[in-house]
């Protein structure tokens, strides 16, 4: 029986360490400075090396000739305390996995007071210290804060945040690392040829890669596969093989590697899904034949970006294997093996969980050989667009332009200043609903630098303000409005449905006021909105300025009976100030001193107009085919009383006198009478519609219009009655009779429930 090969080759100084030259350094250095600290914490992954450096620690510290660095090695606490040794009396190393509890901690406690019984120091190394409960830290804390002078304290744990914090904040703390693969392979290596041991080409990195770099987890895989392996005939020296290494650690031949590989390269679907079967059959776990083709694709990646220097970053891998490789990255090329290495990155991230891994290392294949295919035919394509001649300039400059005009003819093209001015209404009013004709470019270098910026002068146009090549008129502002209401479409949804029922009906140049016209004075409302700047107004002259270059005022007008006229054109710029177009209401004419007044103002920039009575009738006005907007004087709820039915009237309580007083003018109790159903008027005393009243009280709302007038006419009679004997006083009768035509039929007292009735 043999003993382990991580136990017979464990290091006994802090030399031997391989990779955590982060620890010993320190160590080394604090141990030949006699600065050694009471309590130490030794953190990192598994087989890394803390207990095996808490051993070496406890050495240095009780060696003959120490405190020292270097143990010699030959003294009685250093035969103890090495590989071959049982062990020393004066270094204790418990187990806290399974001594955490307070009474452990108690028992520590009072070991700790005797003194070693041989050496300089009595040292305790508790391994897996983050198992120890709070409760057997805590019993341990002021031990660690102040212990005896011969006491040290080193604690071991791959979980450094669970111990407690004010037992970590009380030790020197020294992290662990995993061993690079670099000085593990060289380590593995050395020791190889120490055993005797042959190891063919590439088992060794993948003994590398599969310990991880823990040194215990890699030799105890390499003395695995020491021991199952054998010598071959005619020959005594056990020999490692590759097949042998990848059936035992499970992963993929490096023969099927390159032949998925090749296939996945060359976009050979016949021969990458047999491969793919043959790894299924083989029982090879398809997350980890997804793990080794992504490594491979690393490797290639590296080698394509590399180039002769690849053998420096792919340590262990053979000559032949470099040049092999070489090939396969020139075949896929850097971007493909790019795109290649996502889609298996991203397979191996669905295949977590999957419940068929086949299915998705299958599919995974597939998308890598459709975007073979799709390359394959985009490589053709390159040459053939070389070969064919360019088009000339003024051709695909034209293009462009033509396209735009014919989706959307309803868009005018700005013209120059000039042109406006020689251009008659009528001309140019076909001018602005015709789309603009490219002009013919000329040939030279100029058209070509004229076209080169168009896209960049488009962009800019979106975002910025269009500037106004002229002055803008109706006719200007009547064939733009769709692309303005398609431009406020993109600002406010709500805003553009109710532009959508107001129309342009005249424009001044010169104060820059639009007249729009509304079918209502609640559209009106509506679109001025309650806040201000972020109306249904603010927004469309948003959008006017943006297509036309003008921040315009508004003037509200009710919208003509046969729809929104053009204006006339002596409104333009040429047209006096005080004349008001025909399109515009009466009142426009009458209120255009004030309407440059209101254009001056910067708080609402509504031009303010009077709302014209039926009285007023200006002279200069022209005819006007609708009237003014009425004014809204009362709620609707008032109108919609008004054209109620008239209830019945009882006694002598007419429905045309005025509204009684509110119930803070209530009469005193004494003043008003109770209601006597008894008592009748005298005949003298009340008109004949008066005596019918009580008969017939449902034939009231068909009275005559004679008799209403004269009701109206006639001032309202009270009717004074003396309060009865007994009676019971009652407010607000008579506005109870007027406002729901009630009748008096019969008095029943109020009698409370309780809970016998």
């Amino acid at each position: 029986m043999t003993t382990a090969l991580y136990r017979r080759y464990r290091p006994e100084t802090f030399g031997e360490m391989i990779g955590q030259s982060q620890v010993t350094d320190p160590l080394m250095t604090a141990l030949r400075g006699d600065r050694v600290g009471h309590a130490y914490l030794f953190s990192g992954p598994r087989g890394c090396g803390k207990t095996t450096s808490a051993r070496i620690l406890a050495r240095c510290l009780n060696c003959a000739e120490g405190p020292t660095d270097v143990p010699c090695g030959v003294c009685p606490s250093c035969v103890e305390l090495s590989r071959a040794g049982g062990g020393s009396l004066d270094v204790v190393e418990i187990d806290a996995a399974s001594h955490n509890g307070v009474d452990d901690a108690r028992d520590l406690r009072e070991r700790a007071t005797f003194a070693p019984s041989r050496d300089r120091y009595k040292i305790f190394i508790l391994d897996e210290a983050h198992m120890v409960t709070p409760q057997g830290f805590n019993a341990l804390l002021k031990l660690v804060e102040e212990p005896p002078e011969h006491v040290k304290f080193i604690f071991a744990t791959t979980e450094p945040e669970k111990v407690l914090g004010t037992i970590r904040s009380r030790t020197h703390h020294y992290p662990f690392r995993l061993v690079p693969p670099a000085a593990m392979l060289e380590y593995v290596e050395k020791l190889c040829a120490e055993e005797g041991v042959i190891v063919e080409q590439g088992v060794l990195p993948l003994v590398v890669r599969a310990g991880g770099g823990s040194p215990r987890d890699t030799l105890s895989l390499l003395d695995q596969l020491i021991a199952g392996s054998d010598a071959p005939a005619g020959s005594e020296t056990v020999t490692v093989g590759y097949a042998r290494a990848v059936s035992l650690l499970g992963y993929t031949h490096g023969a099927l590697l390159d032949e998925i590989v090749d296939a996945l390269a060359a976009g050979d679907a016949a021969a990458a899904f047999p491969a793919i079967d043959r790894v299924v059959q083989t029982g090879q776990d398809p997350r980890r034949f997804v793990d080794d083709l992504l490594e491979r694709l690393r490797d290639l990646i590296v080698i394509a970006a590399v180039g002769a220097g690849a053998s420096a970053v792919l340590r262990g891998i053979a000559e032949d294997d470099l040049q092999r490789m070489r090939g396969q990255a020139e075949t896929f090329g850097a971007a493909r093996l790019s795109r290649t290495a996502d889609v298996v990155s991203a397979a191996l991230d669905d295949m977590s969980g999957a419940t068929s891994p086949r299915l998705h290392l299958e599919l995974m294949v597939a998308r890598v050989l459709a975007s073979a295919a799709d390359a394959a035919a985009a490589a053709p394509a390159a040459p053939a667009a070389e070969r064919a001649p360019a088009p000339t300039r003024p051709a695909a400059a034209s293009a462009p332009v033509s396209a735009p005009a014919a989706s959307a003819p309803a868009v005018p093209t700005p013209t120059p200043a000039s042109q406006a001015s020689d251009t008659p209404p009528a001309d140019s009013e076909v001018a602005a609903a015709a789309p603009a004709a490219p002009a013919p470019a000329p040939e030279g270098p100029s058209s070509a630098d004229a076209a080169t910026p168009a896209p960049a002068a488009t962009e800019s146009a979106a975002a910025e303000p269009a500037a106004p090549r002229g002055p803008v008129t109706f006719d200007s502002i009547r064939a733009s409005w769709p692309a303005v209401l398609t431009r406020l479409e993109g600002i406010s949804r709500t805003s553009w449905l109710l532009a959508t029922a107001v129309q342009p009906l005249a424009y001044v140049t010169d104060t820059e006021v639009l007249t729009l016209g509304f079918t209502s004075q609640h559209d009106v409302a509506k679109f001025k909105g309650t806040t201000p700047g972020s109306g249904p107004s603010d927004h469309l002259r948003s959008a006017i300025e943006h297509e036309l270059g003008v921040r315009v005022k508004y003037l509200p007008a009710p919208m003509p009976a046969g729809g929104a006229p053009r204006q006339s054109a002596a409104s333009g710029p040429s047209a006096p100030a005080d004349s008001a177009p025909a399109s515009e209401p009466a009142s426009a004419g009458s209120s255009r001193s004030q309407v440059r007044g209101a254009s001056a103002s910067a708080v609402t920039e509504w031009a303010v107009a009077p709302i014209p009575t039926a009285h007023e009738e200006p002279a200069s006005a022209p005819p006007v085919p609708s009237s003014p907007l009425p004014v809204d004087e009362e709620p609707e709820e008032v109108e919609a009383a008004a054209s109620a039915p008239v209830p019945p009237s009882d006694g002598a309580v007419d429905r045309d006198e005025p509204p009684l007083p509110g119930d803070d003018e209530a009469p005193a109790f004494d003043d008003e009478p109770p209601y006597d159903p008894s008592y009748e008027p005298p005949v003298s005393q009340q008109s004949a519609p008066q005596q019918s009243a009580p008969q017939a009280p449902q034939s009231a709302p068909q009275r005559s219009m004679p008799q209403q007038q004269r009701a109206a006419a006639a001032p309202p009679v009270v009717i004074e009655r003396a309060p009865s004997v007994g009676g019971v006083q009652r407010y607000g009768e008579a506005v109870i009779r007027q406002v729901l035509g009630a009748t008096f039929l019969r008095e029943e007292p109020y009698e409370p429930p309780t809970r016998f009735n």
